[in-house]
């Protein structure tokens, strides 16, 4: 059998019904992802890939360790529906609160709570459920960012899920 062949049938192995846990626009969405980061566009996230992906996000000192760390956590490569599957059971159970933090954390890796304004503004009208320009302005007026131009994402995603803003100590 071919190493492409072994590696098909590997990951067929995954569970075939992570389909029904979201709804269609929801795999939607991680299929742009999983293309998205799918760089050299095999069918498979791996090493490169994920190396690749982190340089687009302008993460270009990732070590080794990390990228592999991240790897093995898929049960064999790393298809669509493994992809999927991982993300479902990442999210199973998981506070939307958490889940939204944790997306805005990936790119804080200093772990400082804000993102520069031109960053979160370039990421969002430019990746997958792309923001008008109206609706980035609309953002920036309820979430103006400090003097340096940096967003609390905290803060944001505590209004998203919450409705209010916390009480400032």
């Amino acid at each position: 059998m071919s190493p492409k062949k072994a590696k098909k049938k590997a990951a067929e192995g995954a569970s075939s019904n992570v389909f029904t846990i979201f709804e269609q626009a929801q795999i939607q969405e991680f299929k742009e992802a999983f293309t998205i980061m799918d760089q050299n566009r095999d069918g498979f996230i791996d090493k490169n890939d994920l190396r690749d992906t982190f340089a687009a996000l302008g993460r270009l000192n990732v070590k080794q360790e990390e990228i592999d760390d991240m790897l093995k956590e898929a049960p064999g490569p790393v298809n669509f529906t493994v992809f999927l599957t991982m993300f479902g059971e990442k999210l199973k159970g998981a506070d939307p609160e958490e889940t939204i933090l944790n997306a805005f954390k990936v790119f804080d890796p200093e772990g400082t709570g804000s993102l520069k304004k031109d960053f979160v503004t370039e990421m969002l009208t430019t990746q997958a459920d792309r923001f008008s320009p109206e609706e980035m302005e609309q953002m920036f007026a309820a979430f103006p960012p400090d003097v340096a131009g940096n967003l609390d994402y905290k803060n944001l995603v505590y209004v998203i899920t919450h409705g209010e803003e916390k009480d400032q100590e």
